[in-house]
C-alpha cells in the first residue's frame, strides 16, 4: 500500500484496538483482513468520482460508528432492497409471502443468519471470520456480486496499482462463503 501511494496509512490496529471493534460491532475480522490491519490502517482517500462512500476506506480506530455501521450494512440492505424493488427471492428462504410487508420480514430473518461481510474499501468485501483467510474480495452492490480479486493481497494490487485486472486462468475458485457466493 505504502509502495502504491494510494491512501494515508496510519500505524496497524493492536490487539486491544481489534477487541473493541470485533466487541461493538459484532464480527471478527478474518485472519488475512486482520493481519493486513495490523500493519497499517488505511485511511483518508479522496473518493473517485460517483463513488459509494465520502471516505472509503473503514477508519475502524476513529471513524463515525453510524458511518462504519452503514458500510457492514451495506451488503444485507441491498439485498433487502432487491427482495422489495426487483423480485428477488433466494432458493433457500422457502415460499415468498404474496405479502411484500411480511417478504421483507422473512428475508431480513434469513439474512440475520448469512456471514456478515466486512468492508475493505467503498463496497469491497470480504466474509467475517476468526480462523479463515484467502476468500476472495467481493464487490457488492445490492445482489450484483463480483470478484474483485482472488485473494486480498491480489485485489489490493489490482485495485489500486493502475494495472488492468485479470484473473489467471489457473486460478481455483476457493469454497465460497454460503449464500454470498451464490450470486457470483
Amino acid at each position: 500500500m505504502a509502495e502504491l501511494d494510494c491512501c494515508e496509512i496510519e500505524p496497524g490496529l493492536s490487539e486491544a484496538e481489534f477487541d473493541r471493534i470485533e466487541r461493538d460491532f459484532g464480527f471478527e475480522f478474518a485472519d488475512d483482513h486482520r493481519a493486513f490491519l495490523a500493519a497499517g490502517l488505511p485511511v483518508r482517500q479522496e473518493p473517485e468520482p460517483g463513488a459509494t462512500w465520502k471516505e472509503p476506506w473503514p477508519d475502524w480506530r476513529t471513524g463515525d460508528p453510524d458511518q462504519l455501521r452503514e458500510q457492514l450494512a451495506w451488503p444485507v440492505d441491498g439485498t433487502l432492497f432487491d427482495v422489495e424493488h426487483n423480485a428477488l427471492w433466494h432458493n433457500t428462504w422457502g415460499d415468498r409471502p404474496d405479502d411484500l410487508t411480511a417478504a421483507l420480514a422473512v428475508a431480513r430473518n434469513q439474512l440475520a443468519q448469512v456471514p456478515a461481510l466486512i468492508p475493505i474499501y467503498g463496497h469491497r468485501y470480504l466474509p467475517a471470520g476468526r480462523g479463515t483467510h484467502g476468500h476472495p474480495v467481493l464487490s457488492v452492490y445490492q445482489t450484483d456480486i463480483i470478484f474483485y480479486g482472488t485473494d486480498l493481497a491480489d485485489y489490493i494490487t489490482n485495485e489500486f496499482s493502475g494495472t488492468d485486472w485479470s484473473i489467471s486462468g489457473d486460478w481455483i475458485t476457493p469454497p465460497l462463503v454460503s449464500f454470498w457466493g451464490d450470486f457470483l
